[in-house]
């Protein structure tokens, strides 16, 4: 769900990385998404749900693997059982009620839009140490190092979180569960948009797999060049 309040919103999948050539020769890193279209599956309005927003759905499932409840949510507006439903926050009532139950959202709603935000789930890494999960240098190779060069040092200092119990105190950097969670990345640059294939090139990487999902929203915050960028045209 998207709590920053917005015009649109769009789901995809990401379907993996290439180079796009301009015209004059450049080459450009371009991540493909598969852009849409989305369904939308419900209007909430501030008087009957206490906020404005609408909620998306994406991808097609087969009913034998989706919800009784899924299936007849996604029939009132219309459509087959989806896999994936976002909600995303409307600035006001007027804002939610410019959509209507069933409407479809296809990649053309991206067309003028200089600049996204894309927020998916990162690769999971599993268990890591701290070098590799919290940039941690190490101890030192030199004479009078035991064989843990590795090593995220002593605790000590953090061994007890007065208050609240003989534990660590929290937010302590150390080994744990790496990746597998929610990034955003932002002002990706819209490189080009094919309606006809519903695909999405956005310059540079974004978070997860090949096939992951993705929540793609216009960007909110833009980086000072590029706002400046935006103005000067």
């Amino acid at each position: 769900m998207s709590s920053t309040p917005c015009k649109f919103a769009i789901l995809g999948r990401k379907i993996g990385m290439t180079r796009y050539f301009l015209e004059n020769g450049t080459n450009i890193p371009v991540t493909v998404i598969e852009a849409g279209p989305c369904v939308v599956t419900q209007v909430k309005t501030a008087d009957r749900h206490g906020y404005a927003a609408i909620q998306i759905a994406f991808d097609d499932v087969k009913p034998r693997n989706s919800t009784m409840a899924v299936i007849g949510h996604d029939m009132k507006a219309g459509s087959t059982p989806k896999r994936m439903h976002r909600e995303v926050r409307m600035a006001d009532d007027a804002a939610a009620n410019g959509f209507q139950l069933g409407q479809i959202i296809d990649v053309n709603a991206l067309d003028g839009t200089a600049y996204v935000d894309v927020v998916g789930t990162s690769k999971g890494k599993g268990f890591a140490g701290n070098m590799k999960r919290n940039n941690f240098k190490g101890m030192s190779a030199t004479h009078g190092t035991e064989r843990k060069h590795r090593t995220g040092g002593s605790i000590g200092s953090h061994g007890t979180d007065r208050g609240h119990g003989a534990k660590i105190k929290k937010g302590k950097r150390m080994s744990g569960h790496m990746g597998d969670e929610r990034v955003t990345v932002r002002s990706l640059d819209v490189v080009k948009i094919d309606v006809e294939r519903n695909l999405l090139l956005v310059k540079g990487p974004v978070p997860g797999a090949n096939d992951g999902y993705l929540f793609i929203r216009p960007a909110t915050r833009l980086f000072k060049r590029k706002s400046k960028k935006l103005t000067a045209k």
